[in-house]
């Protein structure tokens, strides 16, 4: 039995629980497998914080092979209700180029290979057999947690861009031009590997999931160079984590509280009978 000792979860790159106070390291088994890595509690702006590295701390994970239904499960189960979800991305319009900063209102799945529901009818280790449930979906994004990061951002001297689609692809590759040209011609924003199944699977799981991307590079489509290299996606997101982490810790602390939510993250299932219980 795990006890529940956060609030607010963080998914992100390695190294941002560094700055975490009396930092506990903590081991949680769920019904899908282990999630990408441990995860580490400890106290931000004055809230309790699980903090969890999407790759694993030494970011051994590709996008494709993120067990994202144990990560978001294992931060239910401590207690989690609200969850921030920054991720790197490619610019989809040459307006969005190195070091903006969006927070998504909507995204496109272009993903092939990845487990994305809970509700699935197949049996978990302990018997319990979920229903087949169909989640709202519309607005993927829970509408406070986006007007925290905006004015987290804007409070930063960093002016965001509000809304735009992220659109998910399954990577590890990056996109042809060809891919990029379309994804942008169906109205992306931008481009990314890591945003999707997590928003999904958080709303399965009554979470308030907020999106922030930070573009590191302009997609294939958008520029005439040599294309996207894995280099410059790391020294664009090296020189801009810093503040990305400020936001971040600003956001953490104006959250709402947990227990008063009632945003549409909270209603997904109304009316539902799961066939489990929810951690």
């Amino acid at each position: 039995m795990v006890t529940a000792n956060a609030e607010i979860g963080v998914i992100g790159g390695s190294g941002f629980y560094s700055f975490l106070d009396d930092v506990t390291e903590t081991v949680v088994d769920t019904p899908y497998g282990p999630p990408s890595d441990s995860v580490f509690l400890g106290e931000l702006s004055g809230r309790r914080v699980a903090f969890l590295p999407r790759h694993g701390r030494g970011h051994h994970l590709p996008p494709h092979r993120i067990n994202y239904r144990a990560n978001l499960w294992a931060l239910r189960s401590l207690g989690v209700r609200q969850v921030l979800g920054p991720c790197a991305v490619g610019g989809l319009q040459p307006e969005y180029g190195p070091g903006t900063l969006l927070v998504p209102d909507q995204l496109v799945d272009r993903t092939k290979a990845r487990q994305q529901t809970y509700f699935d009818g197949e049996p978990l280790p302990g018997g319990a057999v979920p229903n087949v449930v169909h989640t709202s979906f519309a607005d993927p994004y829970c509408p406070e947690g986006r007007r925290v990061a905006l004015k987290s951002a804007r409070g930063r001297g960093w002016e965001p861009v509000d809304g735009g689609t992220l659109v998910v692809v399954e990577g590890p590759r990056f996109s042809t031009r060809a891919e990029s040209k379309w994804h942008a011609a169906m109205g992306g924003a931008v481009v990314g590997m890591t945003g999707h199944p997590e928003a999904v699977l958080a709303r399965e799981l009554g979470l308030c999931y907020t999106s922030l991307t930070l573009v590191t590079d302009l997609d294939a489509g958008a520029e005439t160079g040599e294309g996207v290299s894995h280099a410059e996606v790391l020294r664009v997101f090296g020189e801009n984590v810093g503040r990305l982490r400020e936001v971040l810790f600003d956001a953490v602390g104006a959250l709402p509280a947990s227990e008063g939510r009632d945003c549409l993250c909270t209603h997904a299932h109304d009316g539902w009978d799961l066939g489990i219980e929810l951690p």
